[in-house]
């Protein structure tokens, strides 16, 4: 996987990796050590006593009985400070106006701590495309000539082999298809292996998944899922936050909320007639 500092961090070098290289590329030190020192209390704090919680590709590790291994945080903006900070990180925002257009949003940030003797996960590919070994529920000719997704990983431990570091195979973005027993995804595939701060960005169309924790300490990082404005949000951040999140929202927080995307609506209860969309007299 491509690393590269913060200051050669542009929207055009990462968007490039994203859609014509790997499929993902490493951003160093992006993160001071303080934000994930703060960034890991919370998590530590919120995961030591609550084993289950709702997670996705751990069908084995469920047979086996050890998803108590595997601690998944949700709801992180209602949880401190430092995860604004974290998704609306001016790198990462840049990257995401280019990648999926000036209105994204976010579908999801939450914590993954993977405890030691943890389980791998399934080879996938992330949300909306998570589901796509049924393609005959999503519409005709849908590919990934344009993004519906980006991931964001934020190691707040070390990632490496021995912690279970996330397994991907690259440049498997360009064509869209749900990794199947026969694409010998843990013979083709290579880590990605980060420090804490560092920012792992990825199309989450690439094949990838997270690998078993053989090592003696936790690997424990934030996942922040970005999405184009028309997407269904995975998490319902905006219910989630409460009114007085809402309240004191940056410009950047409410995009990402969804708050500039007026759609769904009840159309009928607007009372005084105007033209909503449209080049002209838009209200947007």
């Amino acid at each position: 996987m491509e690393r590269i500092e913060t200051h050669d961090a542009t929207p055009g070098v990462v968007v490039e990796a994203l859609t014509r290289g790997p499929g993902a590329i490493c951003i160093r030190g992006l993160f001071s050590e303080s934000q994930i020192a703060e960034a890991r209390r919370v998590v530590m704090a919120h995961s030591e006593d609550r084993a289950q919680t709702v997670t996705h590709f751990q069908g084995q590790a469920a047979e086996e009985q050890r998803l108590h291994l595997q601690r998944r945080v949700w709801n992180l903006l209602a949880k401190g400070g430092v995860f604004s900070e974290m998704s609306e990180q001016p790198v990462i925002v840049g990257a995401m106006r280019r990648f999926l257009g000036d209105d994204f949003i976010m579908g999801s940030i939450a914590a993954n701590r993977i405890l030691p003797g943890g389980p791998g996960q399934e080879p996938h590919i992330d949300y909306p495309y998570w589901d796509y070994h049924m393609p005959d529920t999503f519409p005709l000719g849908i590919n990934t000539s344009f993004a519906l997704n980006a991931q964001v990983t934020i190691p707040l431990d070390p990632f490496t082999a021995e912690t279970g570091a996330t397994a991907f195979v690259p440049h498997t973005q360009h064509e869209l298809r749900y990794p199947a027993e026969g694409d010998r995804f843990f013979e083709r595939c290579q880590r990605m292996t980060a420090e804490p701060g560092d920012a792992i960005v990825f199309f989450g169309a690439t094949w990838h998944c997270a690998m078993p924790n053989r090592s003696t300490q936790d690997r424990s990082a934030v996942l922040i899922q970005y999405l184009p404005k028309f997407v269904k949000p995975m998490e319902d951040l905006r219910a989630m936050v409460g009114e007085d999140f809402v309240r004191r929202a940056s410009p950047t927080m409410r995009q990402l909320l969804g708050l500039n995307f007026p759609y769904p609506q009840n159309l009928d209860e607007i009372a005084v007639a105007t033209n909503a969309e449209g080049r002209k007299n838009a209200m947007r």
